[in-house]
């Protein structure tokens, strides 16, 4: 049974963040920007530098710094019962994706509002799981699919939403991940193997797919059809030149490669340049030794052609709606664009193309096109973390789930379509998107 759930006082909506991480960085900026509507009162996370890190960049009270969530959730209830509240009026959940769904059930059953960053969880049942557990809590629930929240995406959706192009009959959409961007992220990092993570396209994608749903709903998708695999970054693709070498740091080869851990590690960092991706692979700042002490001894200096990774580098992706309007969508690694996602979006009189900083509309009935260069307010996925965590803190303000545009059950049915596509690609057949719905959902009630 969860508590009540009321809606904040008059005063900054306050957080307690779970995992302090860059995607809890990203998002708690705001609180900096705008203390006066959003404060960071409590924190969760194991690693000392990084949690010292959130702690002092928030001026968080000692007693409310914690090494794990289930110590933070712990003094929460004592506050509870000590002075009848909790110690905050939202958690976001920033973790590992595996943790997603343990966090998010505790504390919804404890009356938290809820920020999760993609995806709800690794498997079917726990997505289902989760939107029981917020749907029984009655609390606000925000999805960390950033890409509905950026001033491009949003200008895009207006357009879509006013009918002025007509019906929406097609789009196709890439995700140019970036060659080293996926070296470090799937290849060599936290999203590498699917058994420890999820597979890459809900991984990285899923807030593709999500927002390829919002522009067409309410339709939503009847059939689904993907292939895919991990074509590059596997054994066979080594260079000979590389031969025997392992690490980077020991291959003749490291200065040609592009994918040299060297070159994209401590490259940077030895000309100051200390943000992603070296930030994230060591606590606290990076620096030449810290950096060269990882790439001697840890991941993210292996090779990647000897890496143990298993996910898709590669991937296609076609739906079909309920009108018969129908989707192409690619996720591919080896791009020279990290995330800058390609969009075209054909109506019945007119089309949209974009490539996430500028846009171009063209009306069949007047032969005009017009550019569009929505302004972008900084931070991550064009201006998206920060709409999305504003957006939040003012859903949890007002206590209105529709100013996110999207509710948990919504969340579900566009990673549902995630696994549909999964499983499609895996058994080398057609999925009927609602029946895949249905069943997972009576397998779970069963």
């Amino acid at each position: 049974m969860g508590l009540d759930v009321t809606t904040p006082s008059a005063g900054p909506v306050t957080i307690a963040v779970v995992g302090c991480g860059q995607r809890g960085k990203a998002y708690t900026t705001y609180a900096l920007q705008e203390p006066t509507k959003c404060k960071v009162v409590a924190i969760a996370e194991p690693r000392p530098e990084t949690r010292k890190w959130m702690a002092d960049a928030h001026t968080v009270d000692r007693t409310l710094i914690f090494k794990t969530w289930e110590d933070l959730l712990k003094a929460s209830e004592d506050a509870v019962k000590i002075v009848g509240k909790r110690l905050a009026d939202a958690v976001l959940i920033a973790v590992q994706d595996h943790m997603h769904l343990e966090v998010a059930l505790a504390f919804a059953e404890h009356g938290y509002h809820i920020l999760c960053e993609k995806p709800m969880s690794t498997t079917v049942e726990g997505c289902i799981e989760m939107e029981a557990a917020v749907k029984r809590a009655g609390v606000i629930f925000g999805m960390g699919h950033v890409l509905r929240y950026s001033p491009y995406n949003r200008a895009i959706t207006e357009i879509v939403r006013s009918g002025s192009l007509g019906q929406l009959m097609n789009a196709v959409h890439v995700e140019p991940v970036g060659h080293y961007h996926f070296a470090h992220s799937y290849v060599r990092g936290n999203w590498a193997r699917e058994a420890e993570s999820c597979f890459s396209l809900m991984t990285k994608s899923s807030h593709d797919i999500d927002l390829l749903c919002h522009w067409f709903s309410p339709s939503v998708p009847t059939r689904v059809s993907s292939f895919g695999s991990l074509l590059h970054f596997r054994k066979e693709a080594k260079p000979p030149e590389a031969g025997g070498s392992t690490r980077c740091l020991d291959c003749s080869y490291e200065s040609q490669c592009p994918y040299s851990a060297k070159r994209i590690y401590l490259g940077p960092v030895s000309k100051d340049h200390k943000g992603w991706p070296a930030s994230t692979i060591v606590d606290g700042v990076p620096d030449i030794e810290n950096i060269t002490s990882v790439l001697q001894n840890g991941r993210y200096g292996q090779c990647v052609y000897e890496s143990d990774n298993d996910v898709c580098d590669n991937q296609v992706v076609n739906l079909e709606f309920s009108t018969g309007a129908t989707v192409s969508f690619t996720m591919i690694a080896t791009t020279e664009r990290i995330c800058e996602r390609q969009t075209r979006l054909h109506f019945s009189h007119g089309e949209i193309v974009g490539d996430m900083s500028t846009f171009t509309v063209t009306d069949f009935r007047t032969g005009k096109s017009t550019l569009h260069t929505p302004i972008d307010e900084g931070g991550g996925h064009g201006g998206g973390d920060l709409g999305l965590i504003r957006t939040f803190i003012e859903a949890v303000r007002t206590g209105r789930q529709d100013l996110l545009g999207t509710d948990v059950s919504d969340t579900l049915r566009s990673h549902l379509t995630v696994f549909a596509a999964e499983k499609s690609r895996k058994e080398g057949r057609v999925i009927d998107c609602v029946e895949f719905q249905k069943m997972a959902k009576a397998k779970l009630s069963s």
